[in-house]
């Protein structure tokens, strides 16, 4: 009877066609990490982006939000957007959902006081600073935008009168970043309200 010998260790294409098929696995592990890595949110500018929008949705709804503006000698007794009894005193004080005349975010005398100024806010050359007009340093790269929308007749007000609420999006945005919007509501208490 003859002996068969059993073969120990491996042969030389065994060794190359594993290092073939192994090369070609973590190849592909690293090429999905790659586009991962390259297409994620950079987790800091996403923080920057969300401490913008915060900020800019906490200033437009610390406003009051009423019928006429708050110069109007009607504004806390106003009950309606018209002029006269149990309306605002004059025309140029009734509110829509834009700047009123001569009022700018940056002013120092005559500044945003209500949140429906804010309508149509369009900072795209840098996030300002409210105080003085300039771009916040470190902020130049990002733009923001302003929407305003009556919303209380539909979900998820529910409240009847569809200029009672207004729904407010800021959205923030940065090359090479997407787009961040956060969403606020902010209830018309009118004529209750200072």
């Amino acid at each position: 009877m003859q002996k068969t010998s059993r073969q120990h260790g491996l042969t030389l294409i065994e060794l190359v066609v594993f290092m073939v098929v192994i090369s070609i696995g973590l190849a592909g592990i690293l090429g999905a990490l790659n586009l991962t890595t390259r297409n994620s949110a950079n987790p800091m500018l996403l923080k920057q982006q969300l401490a913008i929008a915060e900020s800019l949705l906490e200033e437009i709804e610390s406003k009051p939000f009423t019928w006429c503006d708050p110069d109007d000698a009607n504004v806390t007794m106003a009950s309606g957007a018209f002029v006269g009894a149990g309306g605002c005193a004059a025309t140029t004080q009734l509110l829509s959902l834009s700047p009123t005349a001569g009022e700018s975010r940056d002013s120092q005398t005559v500044p945003f006081d209500n949140v429906a100024d804010f309508g149509g806010l369009n900072m795209n050359a840098g996030i300002l600073n409210p105080s003085s007009g300039a771009v916040i340093s470190g902020l130049g790269s990002y733009t923001a935008t302003v929407t305003l929308t009556p919303v209380g007749d539909i979900a998820p007000t529910n409240v009847g009168a569809a200029d009672a609420v207004l729904k407010i999006d800021v959205k923030v945005s940065m090359t090479g970043q997407a787009d961040l919007t956060l969403t606020g509501y902010r209830y018309r208490y009118a004529p209750n309200v200072p």
